[in-house]
C-alpha cells in the first residue's frame, strides 16, 4: 500500500502548521506524498505550506469536492487519506489503513473526538462511534481506494457542501463501509463561535435536507445563514 495524503484547505493558518508537523513526523515508507489542496487562502495557508516538503495546489476556487478532486487526479498513491486541516489523526493511522485495506475494505473511517471538556459535545463524540450515514462527515478523515474513487468518479463538485455525506452514501451502495475503531481529534471552534443548540440545529438541517433531495445551493445558504464559521 502506498498513500496519498490529501489536505483540502481555507484560511487554516491556524492549523495547517501542527497537522503537516505531525504528519511529518510519521516516518514510514507507506506514506508516498502530502498534497495540500487551497481553495483561495487570504491568510498566511499557502505561505506556511511552503515551507514544508509536500506538494501545494493553489487552485483559488472555494469548493472542498473541487479542491479534494484536483489533489487526486495528481494522487500516485493506490489509497487516498483526506483529512480536514483542524483534525488530528492517531498516529496509528497508517497501519490501521493498511489492515483495513487488507481486510478487504475499500473505504472508511474514524470516529471522532471534539477538542472540548464540554459534557455534551463529548455525547456528540461518542454517537460517531455508530456506523450510520448521519454519524458519518469529512471531519472525521476518510480512506479510499484509489480504484475505487475512480468508480464513483471522485466527489460530486455540485455539492457545495455535503459533499463528503454524498459520496460515502454512493459509496455505501456498492462496497462495505470500515468504521475504525479509534478516534481522530477535531477542533470544536464551530461550538467556540455558536452556541451548542445552534450547530446542532444547523447540523440536523442541513442532513436532512440532503437526504430529503434539497439542493446543494440551498443547504449552503441555510448553513452559512445560522451559522458563524
Amino acid at each position: 500500500m502506498h498513500l496519498s495524503i490529501i489536505i483540502p484547505t481555507l484560511n487554516e493558518e491556524s492549523n495547517i502548521c501542527a497537522l503537516l508537523s505531525q504528519l511529518l513526523r510519521i516516518q514510514d515508507d507507506r506514506i508516498l506524498e502530502i498534497i495540500v489542496a487551497d481553495g483561495g487562502s487570504t491568510d498566511k495557508t499557502c505561505n506556511l505550506v511552503k515551507e514544508y516538503p509536500i506538494k501545494l495546489l493553489d487552485l483559488g476556487t472555494k469548493s472542498r469536492a473541487y479542491q479534494m478532486n484536483e489533489a487526486a487526479k495528481m494522487a500516485k498513491g493506490d489509497v487516498l487519506y483526506f483529512i480536514h486541516a483542524d483534525t488530528r489523526p492517531p498516529i496509528s493511522f497508517v497501519d490501521d489503513i493498511h489492515a483495513s485495506v487488507q481486510e478487504g475494505y475499500q473505504l472508511g473511517s474514524y470516529s471522532f473526538e471534539l477538542d472540548s471538556k464540554d459534557p455534551r459535545l463529548k455525547i456528540l463524540s461518542f454517537m460517531t462511534r455508530i456506523n450510520m450515514l448521519i454519524s458519518r462527515g469529512g471531519d472525521q478523515t476518510l480512506f479510499v481506494t484509489r480504484t475505487f474513487f475512480d468508480t464513483l468518479d471522485g466527489y460530486n463538485e455540485e455539492y457545495v457542501i455535503m459533499e463528503d455525506f454524498d459520496f460515502i452514501r454512493r459509496a455505501r451502495k456498492k462496497t462495505k463501509f470500515k468504521l475504525l475503531d479509534k478516534s481522530v481529534l477535531v477542533s470544536a471552534r464551530k461550538y467556540e463561535k455558536n452556541s451548542y443548540l445552534t450547530v446542532q440545529l444547523a447540523n440536523l438541517s442541513a442532513f436532512l435536507m440532503f437526504y430529503f433531495g434539497a439542493s446543494p445551493q440551498k443547504i449552503k445558504e441555510m448553513y452559512n445563514r445560522r451559522l458563524s464559521i
